[in-house]
């Protein structure tokens, strides 16, 4: 469990989105110490990936702030948002198919490339002096990911939980403080979900990442994360850690209607009868 005396990286505040008549967020509240692995959870529609396109300037807020490291974000293009430490990955699988694994690497390490354009048009002895620095820590960025050995092969040829790794490890060459997960468990089989699960809590201390997450296994959710924030219809419902959201009513009623929350609340009440 992580500390919340640590300092705070990301601070959301009264963040409203709206698409013509149709609010999607509404006074939505989010706050993430830094090392803390959370997950943001609510059924379809519920307006959980337009938190994650306003968080990273997709989307800009009709309303609202979105701070990280004390800066606010909101009006700021996706490509500064990733300088300052944002990174994410996308539900649909978003790699350059027809390049190989490493090319997929070394792009994103190119927004920490130490030449210029000129020096890439003339190519200049600092461009090739560059590149093949690049080239090597993409290559050792691999090998963190077990993926060195499929570093010349096609992505798009790559089996399906071996690309999800490798997004994930193209979205930390950005060298992010901050990760942003959108489904990563989707369309995987359950060994593929362990192995992910496995990975989620790695890259969290192996890169001292705080991580954001939207997932709707459940499996994954509660073996993952420490706090939970649940949303319905662009509103957050509830707030806690697995242990409580599991057995919160207006969860329950959110994902499975009233009659089982009706019935969840009676068997609670019950259990802590006996108790």
């Amino acid at each position: 469990m992580t500390d919340q005396n640590q300092p705070l990286l990301l601070e959301i505040s009264a963040l409203n989105k709206n698409f013509g008549g149709l609010r999607a967020v509404k006074n939505f509240e989010l706050s993430i110490h830094k090392g803390e692995l959370v997950g943001l959870i609510g059924p379809n529609g519920a307006g959980k990936t337009t938190v994650f396109n306003l968080i990273t300037g997709i989307y800009v807020a009709s309303s609202g702030t979105i701070k990280f490291k004390d800066q606010n974000m909101v009006g700021i293009p996706p490509f500064e948002i990733t300088r300052t430490g944002i990174a994410r990955t996308f539900q649909n699988i978003r790699l350059f198919p027809n390049l190989t694994v490493l090319d997929n690497v070394r792009i994103a390490y190119h927004s920490h490339a130490g030449y210029n354009l000129l020096d890439a048009i003339v190519r200049t002895p600092r461009f090739f002096h560059h590149e093949k620095e690049l080239t090597e820590r993409a290559q050792d960025f691999l090998g963190v990911f077990n993926l060195q050995d499929r570093q010349g092969e096609i992505a798009k040829n790559l089996p399906y939980g071996e690309q999800r790794r490798l997004e994930i490890a193209r979205a930390l060459a950005a060298e992010p403080q901050l990760l942003l997960l959108d489904e990563p468990a989707a369309g995987m089989n359950s060994k593929e979900v362990v192995t992910l699960m496995e990975l989620i809590h790695f890259i969290r201390d192996r890169f001292k990442l705080t991580i954001l997450l939207i997932e709707h296994q459940m499996r994954v959710v509660m073996g993952v994360c420490e706090w939970i924030t649940v949303m319905d219809f662009g509103e957050v419902i509830a707030r806690g850690n697995p242990a409580e959201i599991q057995s919160d009513p207006k969860v329950v009623e959110a994902y499975l209607g009233r009659g089982a929350a009706e019935l969840a609340k009676k068997l609670s009440e019950k259990r802590s009868h006996v108790a």
